[in-house]
């Protein structure tokens, strides 16, 4: 399993060009640290996530870091906050509810539709050995790649464009996550599953109400578990058609 590693100093550089308005602000201390231990606590692990591998990474990842500067305060908050571009960060539950449904192991190969703040990217790049993050909104991708890059997750992998037809040059995959509302499963990324893998997405009507569902490949049959009710922002691009 690749583990990433940092200099502070060289973060705290990158950080002061990328995000100059919060430079001089630590990385990490103690009131985020027990804000990040208590999410897990309360949130996460009280409503049956159990998975240590999950469970450790939602503890690790600085979820403070994913979010607008202004939304800080609300980071270890149980609900999704705006990212701009009419996005959101998840709910952290969610966020851990998805990735627990991968059943990740820590050699997985994982492909992510709709990278956001990135922050889910980093959550599975604590567990898997490569995420491979897909981005549609220019903006979204250009700072959720730096950050990445800033805080040393080199088995991240981003890039900028429609996901609905997956990246087939990196395929196949033990897991994909769509992290928008579809009201199918894009074929394409079905068949870039591996045999056993799987595909957890929101489906439904993108508008309104979706429901989380997983997605198993065995050879040529796929199986369908559906998990709870949610609501995503809806999928853009292709999907649309």
């Amino acid at each position: 399993m690749k583990r990433f590693f940092t200099h502070a100093i060289a973060i705290v550089l990158t950080l002061a060009i990328f995000l100059p308005e919060t430079a001089a602000e630590p990385l990490d201390n103690e009131p985020y640290r027990k804000a990040r231990e208590a999410m897990v606590a309360n949130q996460i692990m009280a409503r049956g996530i159990s998975d240590p591998l999950v469970l450790s990474a939602m503890t690790r990842v600085r979820r403070h870091l994913f979010v607008p500067p202004s939304q800080r305060k609300q980071a270890y908050a149980d609900h999704p906050l705006p990212i701009g571009e009419g996005q959101t960060i998840s709910q952290p539950y969610i966020v851990a509810l998805m990735t627990e449904l991968l059943e990740p192991d820590p050699n997985d190969r994982v492909l992510e539709i709709g990278t956001g703040s990135g922050y889910q990217a980093a959550v599975l790049a604590q567990i898997v050995d490569e995420v491979y993050s897909i981005e549609i909104v220019a903006p979204l991708y250009e700072k959720a790649s730096r950050q990445l890059e800033a805080l040393g997750y080199d088995n991240v992998h981003c890039r900028l464009g429609d996901g609905y037809k997956g990246w087939p040059e990196a395929a196949p995959f033990d897991g994909i996550l769509i992290t928008a509302a579809v009201d199918h499963p894009p074929p394409d990324l079905v068949r870039q599953l591996k045999d056993g893998g799987r595909l957890v997405l929101p489906k439904g009507d993108p508008r309104g109400i979706q429901t989380l569902e997983v997605v198993i490949r065995t050879g040529d049959t796929i199986r369908t578990r559906k998990i709870i009710d949610v609501r995503f922002v809806p999928m853009t691009g292709e999907a649309l058609k």
